[in-house]
C-alpha cells in the first residue's frame, strides 16, 4: 500500500527490522487457543498501532491480540486492538497489509499495560534516531563533504 495522502495519525511510524508480530481474535467469554498466524512481518509500529503483513484477510473493528516480537528483545510486547483495515497486497508472498489500532493504555480491564507504552516510546526513540543518524551518514573518506 502506497504511502500517500495526509497523515492522519497523531504518532510518528518507524521500522524495527526483522520484527514479526502473531495474533490471534481476542476473546470475550473464553481465551482463543493459539495464535491464527505467526511471524508476520511487521511493517511498521507506532504508539498508537501496527502495521503488518498476513495471508489471512481480517475484518475491519475485529477485536485481536498481538504479541510483537524485536529482535535483541528478550520479552516481546503483548498488546490488544481492533483492526482498522486490511488490504490485498497483490504480487507480494503475504496476500494482506493489516492495519491494528491498539486500545489505551491504562490500569482498567480492557486497556492495554502501561509498560508497553514505555516500551514503545523507547524503541521510537532508538530506531527514529538510528534511521537520522543512516540518513546523515559522512561521504567518502569519512567526513561530511561540504565547500567554504
Amino acid at each position: 500500500m502506497a504511502e500517500t495522502g495526509t497523515e492522519r495519525r497523531a504518532c510518528q511510524r518507524f521500522k524495527i527490522p526483522g520484527s514479526t508480530v502473531n495474533y490471534k481474535k481476542a476473546g470475550f467469554l473464553l481465551p482463543p487457543r493459539g495464535f491464527l498466524e505467526e511471524f508476520c512481518p511487521v511493517l511498521d509500529i507506532s504508539r498508537g498501532g501496527v502495521r503488518f503483513l498476513a495471508q489471512k484477510p481480517l475484518k475491519h473493528n475485529t477485536k485481536i491480540s498481538v504479541t510483537i516480537s524485536i529482535p535483541g528483545e528478550r520479552i516481546p510486547l503483548s498488546l490488544t486492538g481492533e483492526v482498522r483495515w486490511s488490504t490485498f497486497n497483490p504480487g507480494k508472498s503475504y496476500k494482506y497489509q493489516v492495519g491494528v489500532q491498539f486500545y489505551p493504555y491504562g490500569e482498567k480491564k480492557g486497556q492495554n499495560y502501561p509498560g508497553n507504552l514505555v516500551k514503545i516510546i523507547a524503541l521510537e526513540q532508538k530506531f527514529i534516531d538510528q534511521a537520522d543518524l543512516d540518513d546523515n551518514k559522512p561521504g567518502p573518506g569519512g567526513t561530511d563533504s561540504f565547500t567554504i
